[in-house]
């Protein structure tokens, strides 16, 4: 089989015309901009034969109609906000050329992978089965506060099926996806062969403090969450380099001052802090260094810090039969210019890797930006990331 490339590269810039923020886009999930390229992705799929629905939650799947073992295949096409062209369309836009080259594919596009609504993953949790009605009832996009009953509503979704992986269908999963990082380009590299996906364990930290006067109350006598916060921070950031991995990575995403006003001693801080590795060792050691240096801040601090567990996922292997496909095809297609490497981002791959074989390929980012409107790829490393995995979902299929 061989790729329609200029096909496959049109496809993916008439989708970046839909919501198109300077070089970027700006399509967040269950928006306007979103569900016209939903819309636009199901008559696309029909187009290469493909039987096109969307679900109860916004997943678009499109069903090969002939008989016989499938891959399943793709990624999603909602973005952050004001962000880049190909995160998560590279992957949809690469699974929907397979089966226009004649693969025996479904094309899945997963619902809010970038989690703009704050149970996680929503889309692929749902089609496997593990987000429940009551965790929708909670949920609420993170920028406006919107409960996600509501934008399912206001996108035209209520009342709709939520759609589950059908059991023994697929033979696997595979994803193509941008890199976000700069490994492949400073190693002059042009294919990226995914061992593993990382995990992603998220916290918040409350401190409590007392709110008070910023002029009439001393120093002696202060309780500033503000600065117990800080001091745990750089206490963590000291730390974790003596337990951590090569590829292992911790980011303070929020801290938030209550109140926040200049001239008022902050009484509460709250910090949203993650860490990522592809080994669960990694990521209990890191943990328990967590937990243990707050609890030497509570001796020596004057306002107390908990710790809030809010997701503890396991970290995904990718399938060995599949990375070795993909890793052959790399070798024929593209010899001495790829390599075996983690992600450090999480993916819709790692979910569906719960109920069948899962593997991705990276392609090189320019600069290793992503989640930003610059966020660019050559067009000669998409093409080539197209037939690498053309290439080597043959290869697994014909197994």
């Amino acid at each position: 089989m061989k790729a329609d490339t200029p096909h496959f590269l049109i496809d993916l810039h008439e989708l970046r015309r839909i919501g198109s923020f300077k070089t970027g886009v700006h399509r967040p999930t269950y928006s306007p901009e979103d569900m016209e390229s939903r819309e636009w992705l199901m008559r696309r799929m029909e187009e290469v034969g493909l039987a096109p629905e969307m679900d109860g939650v916004g997943n678009v799947l499109g069903r090969h109609r002939e008989s016989g073992p499938k891959l399943l295949a793709g990624s999603h096409i909602e973005s952050q906000n004001e962000a880049g062209w190909l995160d998560g369309a590279l992957g949809v836009m690469g699974a929907l050329a397979l089966a226009r080259a004649g693969l025996p594919v479904d094309v899945v596009a997963f619902a809010d992978e970038e989690g703009h609504f704050d149970c996680g993953f929503l889309g692929s949790r749902s089609a496997i089965g593990e987000l429940g009605e009551e965790e929708i009832d909670a949920a609420r996009d993170r920028t406006r506060g919107t409960p996600l009953r509501e934008a399912l509503q206001g996108a035209g979704l209520s009342g709709r099926p939520r759609m589950r992986i059908e059991p023994g269908r697929y033979k696997g999963f595979l994803e193509l996806h941008i890199e976000q990082g700069t490994t492949l380009e400073n190693a002059g590299e042009r294919v990226g062969v995914v061992t593993g996906i990382v995990a992603i364990w998220q916290y918040r930290l409350i401190v409590e403090g007392r709110q008070d006067h910023a002029g009439g109350t001393t120093m002696t006598e202060r309780r500033d969450a503000g600065l117990t916060a800080v001091r745990l921070l750089a206490a963590i950031d000291r730390e974790f380099p003596r337990l951590c991995a090569e590829r292992t990575t911790w980011t303070t995403g929020r801290i938030a001052l209550d109140p926040g006003a200049p001239s008022i001693i902050p009484g509460r801080a709250e910090v949203l802090f993650q860490f990522r590795d592809v080994s669960f060792a990694v990521l209990e050691r890191l943990e328990a260094c967590l937990f243990g240096l707050v609890q030497e801040s509570n001796r020596r601090e004057r306002c107390p810090t908990r710790v809030e567990t809010l997701r503890k996922p396991m970290p995904a292997l990718c399938d060995p039969a599949m990375t070795e496909a993909l890793a052959a095809a790399a070798e024929a297609l593209a010899p001495g210019a790829w390599r075996r490497m983690p992600s450090g981002a999480g993916h819709d791959a790692q979910n569906m890797a719960t109920i069948m074989p899962a593997a991705m390929l990276f392609t090189p980012s320019i600069g290793g930006i992503s989640h930003h409107w610059a966020e660019d790829t050559k067009e000669d490393d998409l093409a080539l990331g197209l037939e690498v995995m053309l290439a080597g979902a043959e290869r697994y299929l014909a197994r």
